[in-house]
């Protein structure tokens, strides 16, 4: 996305490239399908008014999540409610992809570790959550996550280190409840 002139074209396409990780951080944010949707088209609304604001060079990734997330924060502070976060529901159509070469019993072992994942991760608390989603799911770096989040890396580090820690505890514990 570096080095662009940031015409309509090339800017919605870029833009476009994002729109399955952005759905994906507002379902983690809104933990539900109606308010993601509504989320990612706030934020594309948003970033087309202010793309002539982007410098050529920047990460419209990164950009375009910081976008979302103000979003969703300011929706927060006019809801006066206190965030909810949806875990993390798998697409089942993806789970048993003809050809994928594994026997039934590994495909459903799979589906059930993701699930019991997701599950863990929709336990954790807010910061914890968001830095796990940004960083383990969506793939940014430390200090793209503190600019998104608006915070050091240093904090992202230590968030991410205890949200690691804590979801081992939550997966440990269900692994003990299935007599895994």
């Amino acid at each position: 996305m570096r080095d662009l002139e940031w015409g309509k074209s090339d800017f919605g396409q870029a833009a476009l490239d994002c729109l399955d990780a952005l759905y994906g951080y507002a379902l983690a944010l809104c933990r539900n399908a109606a308010s993601a949707e509504d989320l990612v088209q706030e934020t594309y609304l948003r970033a087309a008014r202010g793309r002539r604001q982007l410098a050529p060079d920047s990460n419209i990734k990164s950009w375009l999540f910081t976008i979302l997330r103000n979003a969703w924060l300011n929706e927060l502070r006019h809801a006066r409610s206190g965030p909810e976060f949806l875990a993390l529901e798998p697409e089942d159509e993806g789970f048993y992809a003809a050809g994928d070469g594994a026997d039934p019993y590994t495909l459903f072992v799979r589906k059930i570790e993701r699930e019991q994942v997701r599950s863990a991760i929709s336990h954790l608390p807010r910061h914890q959550r968001e830095v796990i989603v940004l960083r383990d799911l969506e793939g940014f770096s430390y200090q793209e996550i503190a600019e998104i989040l608006d915070c050091p890396a240093g904090t992202v580090m230590s968030r991410l280190g205890r949200a690691r820690r804590h979801l081992r505890v939550l997966l440990g514990e269900t692994k003990l409840k299935n007599g895994v």
